[in-house]
């Protein structure tokens, strides 16, 4: 790892031209990776354990390291904080409320709670990546699920389902209630990120996991401004955000998902990156985004030349490389190798390192 990554990373992430994009993937800690797989193997603990053992966070995180990517975002579940909401999540596989809620009562009474009281084990997991990164000085990412996310995965009692039916129920049924729970929701998630900044996080990203189950109007009505309100609550930190949504299609515009407020926009294999940055301008920061599919299903041949068409749409300007969304679990590591060299190898024509 070059000592220039962490230079690299905040430069294309601030709008800054670049030599080549910094790379970094959705999902990079863990899932395909032979060390992680032996580590859970061996350890044989629910997943929930391991987020809760900073050494083993901190140890899974940094596993990317290995590879050459430019940043490392931190080992946690979207839904971690919300257990100090009062309502923790386990995983049995998949993510499951430990007490279900069923009525809006249930909603309003999570609340608010001190971040370093309710967290103790994210403050260990800083202390272990700030001290493990110090001479490779690779950026740390921390990141958050965004307010509608976070109660998606409220509503249905673990990962929802793409009609969201008692999500919607609450919203028609009790709209005032969770208008109300979303402003708490949105809060938490303020507090949470500014939290994380405090501790060493260098960038930070919310994502939207459920953007690709909301029509535009609900879009603009139940998870956009409460968005805005997360961006807003941290923006004075001067640190970079990245905001990601989740699309299956581009039905909601590459504005529309700016005004969000974040620093920089990750877009998901939807989009035209080449025709985002015509829309928005190119001094429009930029994340993504190539099609994870593509990565785990190949060939390799595929892979890298779709990843060379990211690379030349991005210019180099303010662009990050990643994945349209998350690695698959099936996708050969080798081909997350290949994709990490590829994109390490690239020097941009008549641009010096900055």
């Amino acid at each position: 790892m070059t000592s220039t990554s962490k230079r690299l990373f905040l430069q294309a992430a601030n709008g800054h031209q670049t030599t080549r994009p910094p790379i970094w993937l959705m999902r990079q800690a863990g899932r395909c990776d032979p060390a992680y797989r032996k580590f859970r193997a061996e350890r044989d603990v629910p997943l929930e354990n391991l987020f809760r053992d900073p050494e083993a966070a901190a140890y899974i995180s940094l596993l990317p390291a290995r590879w050459g990517v430019d940043a490392i975002i931190i080992f946690q579940d979207i839904l971690t904080p919300l257990s100090g909401m009062g309502a923790p999540f386990v995983f049995r596989p998949g993510p499951q409320p430990e007490q279900p809620l069923t009525s809006p009562a249930d909603f309003m009474g999570l609340h608010q709670f001190d971040m370093a009281e309710g967290l103790p084990f994210l403050v260990s997991l800083y202390d272990i990546l700030r001290d493990a990164l110090k001479s490779s000085e690779l950026p740390i990412i921390g990141f958050a699920g965004a307010p509608f996310t976070l109660l998606a995965f409220l509503a249905e009692n673990g990962s929802p389902p793409a009609d969201l039916p008692n999500t919607r129920a609450l919203l028609q049924e009790h709209p005032a209630a969770m208008r109300r729970f979303l402003d708490t929701l949105a809060a938490m998630t303020t507090d949470y990120l500014l939290f994380q900044i405090s501790l060493g996080a260098e960038t930070v990203q919310l994502f939207e996991s459920t953007a690709h189950c909301l029509h535009p109007e609900e879009y603009a009505t139940w998870a956009l401004p409460y968005q805005q309100q997360v961006f807003d609550g941290i923006r004075h930190t001067g640190v970079p955000s990245i905001f990601f949504a989740r699309r299956n299609d581009a039905h909601i515009s590459p504005a529309t998902l700016q005004q969000a407020g974040a620093s920089v926009l990750s877009l998901s294999s939807a989009y035209s990156l080449a025709a985002t940055r015509a829309t928005l301008g190119v001094e429009t920061p930029l994340q993504g985004n190539l099609d994870n599919q593509l990565l785990a299903n190949g060939p390799v041949d595929a892979i890298l030349r779709a990843a060379q068409r990211c690379i030349e749409e991005g210019e180099c300007r303010g662009h990050i490389f990643n994945l349209g969304h998350g690695v698959l679990p099936h996708t050969p590591f080798e081909h997350v190798k290949q994709l990490v060299a590829h994109v390490r190898a690239y020097e941009k024509p008549g641009v010096s390192p900055g």
